[in-house]
Order: C-alpha cells, then sequence, then structure tokens
C-alpha cells in the first residue's frame, strides 16, 4: 500500500467521503482561514503503532523451533516491523513520525520466558530484555501496559521499565495505599513544524482493569486499576489545558464494551470504544488486548459530536498501524483537520537486520533451551482434533495436575477427596511426537505462565460450570449436518475459556440450548450427587475468574503453588522417563445429539 502523503489524502477522501458524510473528523478546507488572503498554515504527521507483541522478535516459532507461517501466511516480530517504521520515516521524514504500542509486550514466547525465568533480567548483572533492546533500537516513543506485563511480577516489570528509553504509561496503574499512578500516566512529545509553533502530541496510557483478577497474587495490596473512562476523564482535560493540540489514547482494552470477568470488578475488560464515546478531547485510540484487526473505526463522541478515530493491528507484531494526521493552524492553535488510520503488513516486508542481528545470540541460546530433551513418548499425540473430542494430548495435562493436587493433599483434610481437573486446548497445532519429547514440545502444548491451585466444589457446582463451558458449542439440531469449522467459538468464545474436565463422566448435548447440555454427569459409574465434594486442580487463570466461570473464584481454596503448570509437565515427563498415552488416556466427555455420539 502507497504510503505517500497524496496517496492517503486521496483515499480518505473517498473512503472518507462517507467520514465527513456521517460528520466524521474531516472539516472542509474552505471552512478555515476564509477571507484572509492567504493559505492557512498546515501540517501533517504520523503516529505508528502495535500491541500485543508478546515477546514476538524474531519471525519465529519456538513452540515449534521453525518461522512461523498460519493459513494467512502472515509473519510476526518486531524485526518485521522495524522494516517497515523505517519505510514509513523515510516516506514521512522522521521527525513527523511518532512510534507507540499498546501493551502485553514481555509474555508470550520462549524468548520472553527466557529473560524472564531462566536467565532473568532482574537478576544482579543480568541480562537487558530483548523486547526492550528491540524496541529502543526501532525507536519507540510511549508504550502502554498490558496485563500480561504483570505476569512475572512487578519487579521483572520494574526491571523492564528501567531497560526501556521510553516510558510506561498506565494513568488506571494505581498506587494501592496512595492512589497515585505508579507509572507515568502520559507523556507530550512536540512535533517541529515548518511554521514556527510546535504541535504538542499527548499520549494518554491505559491499561486493563482485568488485572486485579488475573494477576491477584502480583498486585494484591500493591496497585489498583479503576476502569479506562474514568481515568481518561480525569487526564484528558489536563492535557487540554497543558496546551496538548493532539490527544491519542493508548490503551489495552478491546473495543466490545464486554469483560470476560463478568461482575467480579465494577470497570469494563474491553472499554476502548466507551472511552471514545464518553469522553471528550480524544483524536485518536491505539486499540490493543483483543487480538483483532481494526485498520479504521470511528466511534463519534456523544457530547461533542467529534468522530474519533480507532485502529487495532494484529497481534504480535502481524500489522503496524498508522494514523495519519493533518493539522491546520487555526485562532492561534493547531486543530486537527482531518485524522485516519490503516494498517500494513509485516508480511510484506524482509526482516531488518539491525533486529537480528542485535539479538542473534539471545535467539541461539533460546533455540539451544527449547530443543533440550525431557524424555520419550511411546505415541505420537496432537490437539488437532482436541476442540470437540477428548484426545490423550489434553488427558496428559489433566492427569499431571491431578496427580500434582493429590500428592500436596495426601495425608491432610481433604486427602480423601477424589481430585478432577481441567484442562484447555490452547493451540490446535501443539503435538507431543513419537521418540524423543523436549521442551518446546510441553511448551507448546501450555504457552501460558499459568500456575495450579486447587478448589472445593460441589457436585452442583461441577454441573454448572461443565454447563457453563458447553457454551463453547453451536447449538447444531440432531438432523443437520456437523461442520468441525463452524462447530465451535460460540459467540467469539475463544479455545483458551473451554474447559474439559477429567475424573468423571458426561456427555454434551449440542442440540439442546445452552444450560442443559450436560447430560449422564456421572462419578464412579453413578450419577453424580449435587451436595458430594471434589477437589478441582485449576489454573490460576480460572481460579481467580478468567472466563467468568461459575463457583470457582468463591470456592475454598485448599492448595496453591508458585510453579507454572507448564514446569510441572516438564518435570512430569522427566521423572517419568517415557509418556505412554495408554496408561493415561480416557474418554471422559463425548458430545452427543439426542444420545447418539457426533463423532
Amino acid at each position: 500500500m502507497p504510503l505517500n502523503r497524496r496517496t492517503f489524502l486521496g483515499t480518505s477522501a473517498a473512503a472518507g467521503a462517507g467520514v465527513a458524510m456521517a460528520g466524521g473528523v474531516a472539516v472542509p478546507a474552505e471552512a478555515h482561514g476564509r477571507g484572509h488572503g492567504r493559505p492557512p498554515k498546515r501540517y501533517s504527521f504520523t503516529v505508528m503503532g502495535t500491541t500485543d507483541l508478546h515477546g514476538n522478535v524474531f519471525n519465529w516459532d519456538y513452540f515449534t523451533d521453525k518461522e512461523f507461517d498460519d493459513k494467512a501466511h502472515n509473519d510476526v516480530g518486531l524485526a518485521k516491523i522495524s522494516t517497515l517504521v523505517d519505510q514509513v520515516r523515510a516516506e514521512k521524514g522522521r521527525h513527523n513520525t511518532l512510534m507507540i504500542d499498546a501493551g502485553d509486550t514481555i509474555q508470550g514466547t520462549q524468548l520472553s520466558y527466557y529473560y524472564a525465568k531462566i536467565d532473568p533480567i532482574t537478576a544482579k548483572r543480568g541480562p537487558v530484555h530483548p523486547m526492550a533492546q528491540a524496541m529502543n533500537a526501532i525507536g519507540y516513543d510511549a508504550a502502554a501496559l498490558g496485563n500480561h506485563e504483570f505476569n512475572y511480577g512487578i519487579p521483572v516489570l520494574r526491571k523492564f521499565e528501567e531497560q526501556c528509553d521510553f516510558p510506561l504509561l498506565g494513568a488506571n496503574a494505581l498506587d494501592a495505599k496512595t492512589l497515585r499512578p505508579a507509572f507515568a500516566p502520559y507523556v507530550i512529545k512536540r512535533m517541529r513544524t515548518p511554521h514556527g509553533p510546535d504541535v504538542r502530541v499527548a499520549i494518554l496510557g491505559l491499561t486493563n482493569p482485568g488485572i486485579a483478577i488475573w494477576d491477584k497474587v502480583n498486585v494484591s495490596g500493591k496497585m489498583v486499576f479503576p476502569g479506562l473512562e474514568e481515568q481518561a476523564a480525569k487526564f484528558v482535560p489536563r492535557l487540554r489545558s497543558m496546551g496538548a493540540d493532539v490527544v491519542i489514547v493508548s490503551a489495552h482494552s478491546g473495543t466490545s464494551g464486554t469483560s470476560s470477568y463478568g461482575d467480579q470488578v465494577p470497570y469494563v475488560e474491553n472499554a476502548a470504544a466507551l472511552v471514545a464515546e464518553q469522553v471528550p478531547g480524544i483524536d485518536a485510540i491505539l486499540v490493543g488486548h483483543a487480538h483483532l484487526e481494526i485498520p479504521e473505526y470511528f466511534v463519534e463522541n456523544k457530547e461533542t459530536g467529534k468522530k474519533v478515530v480507532l485502529s487495532e493491528p494484529l497481534k504480535w507484531g502481524q500489522r503496524l498501524t498508522l494514523f495519519d494526521f493533518d493539522l491546520v493552524w487555526e485562532k492561534g492553535r493547531w486543530v486537527v483537520e482531518r485524522a485516519g488510520s490503516q494498517v500494513l503488513n509485516s508480511n510484506t516486508v524482509a526482516e531488518d537486520p539491525k533486529i537480528t542481528g542485535l539479538l542473534a545470540d539471545e535467539h541461539k541460546k533460546v533455540v539451544a533451551y527449547v530443543n533440550q530433551v525431557i524424555g520419550t513418548s511411546t505415541v505420537a499425540m496432537t490437539t488437532a482434533e482436541a476442540a470437540w473430542k477428548d484426545e490423550p494430548i489434553i488427558d496428559l495435562i489433566n492427569v499431571v495436575q491431578a496427580e500434582t493436587v493429590k500428592a500436596a493433599l495426601a495425608g491432610g483434610e481433604y486427602a480423601s477427596l477424589p481430585v478432577l481437573s481441567q484442562a484447555s486446548c490452547f493451540s490446535r497445532t501443539a503435538q507431543i511426537p513419537a521418540g524423543d519429547v523436549t521442551i518446546k514440545d510441553a511448551a507448546g502444548l501450555y504457552p501460558f505462565e499459568n500456575t495450579l491451585e486447587a478448589r472445593l466444589l460441589t457436585g452442583a457446582q461441577i454441573r454448572d460450570y461443565l454447563e457453563f463451558s458447553a457454551r463453547y458449542y453451536v447449538q447444531t439440531a440432531a438432523d443437520a449436518p456437523v461442520d468441525t469449522a463452524k462447530l465451535t467459538n460460540a459467540d467469539n468464545t475463544p479455545d483458551y475459556n473451554y474447559d474439559a474436565v477429567s475424573g468423571l463422566t458426561y456427555d454434551i448435548d449440542i442440540a439442546k440450548p445452552n444450560g442443559s447440555r450436560i447430560v449422564n454427569l456421572s462419578f464412579e459409574g453413578k450419577a453424580i450427587d449435587p451436595a458430594a465434594q471434589f477437589v478441582l486442580a485449576v489454573n490460576n487463570y480460572r481460579a481467580s475468574g478468567g472466563g467468568n466461570f461459575p463457583h470457582v473464584p468463591g470456592a475454598k481454596q485448599v492448595w496453591a503453588n508458585s510453579e507454572e503448570i507448564r514446569n510441572t509437565i516438564i518435570a512430569w515427563v522427566q521423572a517419568k522417563g517415557s509418556v505412554d498415552g495408554s496408561q493415561f488416556a480416557s474418554v471422559d466427555w463425548r458430545l452427543t445429539r439426542d444420545g447418539k455420539p457426533v463423532f
């Protein structure tokens, strides 16, 4: 896509004619300076944005140990983004550009895990985080905090902040005692113009209130996270009074207005569009968190009627957002005359050797780490069909979790209770090969840094839990054809919010409506007793309310540890030496319609 200003203005006038007709951000040029006898001063600049980089520097998948690829042939990584950024700066002039990010930077790949846990940046004379090195080299001006920034604890986040040459922004990440921002809430950048007066661009950073739930163990008593709208309403007028000509929000929050955690906190998880709608004075919002691609989306502010432009580039460095602003000098100040956005695809360019060369040694260390052999497997196992079938590879997660909890409870008050376990299909491409099993195989099966807990639930609560999980399937009549490509992810439920539970048996009747799908729920061959007590081995994300599953967040915690489930799986395989699927694989659940199995 051409990057020259003429093309941008032309496409904005064509596609954006709808913007003007709909009361958008464009203001007719003739409305400015009419009758003054000279053309008004104008200035244009571009703000580039990324989000949800999740530790991706190279176009590399450490879980498969090969170049990243997907069905759409997307590429990932900051090395690709760097090439796009250089092209934009060459076209626009570096002094006419800014570079920002909307969070979730330091968690997600084995590269980022290695420098948080294996060779931690917090160690004395520890390394500089690869994401800090890459983003510094690219020349970021600011980045908002994401919720995954808190996964490794505040000390790791603070060290990363110290290593960055740009501020980490979080206007709604407050110190729990003083209720003052624990991070810089904003930064104001000055853009030099050919006409004398600088353009003052304010960047306000907002993060996700869900941090209070998802990373409770790391932030409880230390930080609180009020709503995005609430904090934007405090800071945007302040920024305008400080002389900001343009206000850009970098928000680690989607646009849907929904929350995955129900009413556990009184703030909306995906509030970016609400911020645009409710808080006057914002020109643009860089959106994050939802892992969606939104090239250009306009929201009308209720108070002013002004259109605010929103854009979300696709995760992992697959896209780069460009916000283009045209300003006019009017009545002694700069005014935004037009604002629009687009996204560039990183698969159209090569990796920047400046970035790949800078981090070549770190990359080699991590590749060597993930290829360490931890044991063997007698058979190959895969998650290819695990979203609709009870597969041995998911049973592996559950048997490790259940055995770990049983061992921890042995000899105690709850030792006699049956232990159930929940697990999700995090990736449909994970596999355990026949033969050698490596760290990357285990990491690909469990890519998140979740830890393990044990919660006390009744049989009735387990049924509710399973009914909630079964909402994942699209209702399909008994005589209708079944297309697995359309069977799952009902109401946009992600794979990681569908749980299979081991230790009992049940059918999911997908012909029935939500709330009445769990059939033949049994424990040890008998219908489950609603009053019976069970221990559920559950990850900390689910236990803290992630996904808004019923009962678990309020259930009694009978055990917990700080070891990542991934590492528990690795240690289990190492202790066994050989993984034999026939020893733990079982069909605990199946999909049915009117009593007949779907598969």
